[in-house]
């Protein structure tokens, strides 16, 4: 178990650090999304090329750093649900989560994704747009992010297990998200509410 939780660490450095890196691609868009939009009000000039690098950019983020979205905990879960539910209960949605939904659907995408990136490499697929851009880049982001999103999630599928096992602690366990705390304060509310209720005569 050891040798895998190496493994699982090595997986969180590297798209840890794609991650932090590819980030920065949503502060481009937004700078050439403002400069393409002043050019336009200004000198009535604008391309499509700069706004198709937009979306692509766009898409880089949301794709290649969905694995660190994965790895911090980030991702959307349903909270009011998961929140009700005793710990070795969430303990185990992780574990079948993960192994019979995410990797079974990464490998599919991968499967399904990369021939799609081949054909389109393979003709210089452009845009059909006028003076967009070749669409090749853009078809690679989709194989390139389920392939970094399956070991993400073997990574994760190994602390979980190790969690369960007392190996190591859940960095997870403590966090509360805005969105958390805001459930809680509503049950709060209900169960302070039916308390209210219930005292009446």
């Amino acid at each position: 178990m050891q040798a895998l939780l190496a493994f699982s660490r090595v997986i969180d450095a590297i798209n840890t650090r794609i991650g932090k890196w590819l980030a920065w691609a949503l502060l481009a868009a937004v700078l050439i999304s403002a400069g393409n939009a002043i050019i336009r009000k200004l000198f009535d000039m604008s391309s499509n090329s700069w706004l198709e690098l937009q979306w692509i950019l766009f898409s880089v983020v949301f794709l290649l750093c969905s694995p660190w979205t994965l790895l911090n905990n980030e991702h959307i879960r349903i909270d009011i649900v998961n929140n009700m539910l005793p710990k070795p209960v969430r303990n185990w949605i992780e574990v079948l989560g993960h192994l019979f939904f995410l990797l079974p659907f990464t490998i599919v995408m991968v499967i399904t994704g990369w021939p799609f990136f081949i054909a389109s490499i393979r003709i210089n697929e452009q845009s059909s747009n006028a003076g967009g851009l070749a669409q090749w880049p853009a078809k690679f982001l989709v194989p390139a992010c389920f392939f970094l999103l399956f070991f993400q999630g073997i990574s994760e599928l190994i602390k979980r297990i190790a969690i369960m096992r007392g190996m190591i602690p859940d960095r997870h366990a403590e966090v509360h998200h805005p969105a958390e705390a805001e459930v809680e304060e509503l049950i709060q509310a209900i169960a302070s509410a039916d308390r209210k209720t219930e005292g009446k005569p």
